[in-house]
């Protein structure tokens, strides 16, 4: 008796998974492009992490001033969820224009993973301790794989739609 009830909690388990994972596929490909762009958090300072911040003054700068720019856990959390919105970004173009490139959407994937579990780390590694230089160090990372890919994105989103991607500072 109590296996049979076992295997219908977990038959029943499995059932609301599928379900909640159907309903937020639905959910994601009926969004629209303004509800995407809407979703970003431009205001973590990322106006000033721009490739000639990150070559120029990112090799002299210390990393505690680069965590104090970024604005320390808030603008990590920042990232991450921006990370999962460009991904998201790059679903829409793909399936809304025939000339979107695979390999790139693979590559953008690739990316936002690794963004995200950099900053996973470096948040975790915060929570334990206080900011010292190895956590800001991660944080750069973070920050400078982002800029890249949001200046990837960039570009191969004014390629594939055009008019309909306005300048934007992730």
């Amino acid at each position: 008796m109590i296996f049979t009830l076992l295997q219908l909690a977990a038959i029943a388990a499995v059932a609301v998974c599928l379900y909640r994972w159907r309903a937020s596929v639905r959910r994601r490909n009926t969004q629209s492009w303004e509800s995407l762009l809407s979703r970003l958090q431009p205001s973590w300072g990322a106006h000033g992490l721009n490739d000639q911040f990150l070559w120029d003054k990112g090799l002299k700068a210390t990393p505690e001033e680069n965590w104090k720019r970024i604005k320390g856990p808030y603008g990590l959390w920042a990232i991450y969820q921006n990370a999962r919105v460009m991904l998201e970004m790059a679903d829409y173009a793909a399936r809304n224009t025939a000339s979107f490139d695979r390999k790139v959407l693979e590559t953008l994937r690739s990316d936002a993973t690794h963004i995200r579990v950099c900053v996973l780390k470096t948040l975790t590694q915060y929570a334990l301790r206080d900011a010292n230089e190895s956590i800001c160090a991660n944080a750069f990372c973070a920050t400078s794989m982002y800029t890249e890919m949001a200046a990837r994105m960039t570009q191969l989103m004014r390629g594939s739609l055009g008019d309909m991607f306005p300048a934007l500072a992730f």
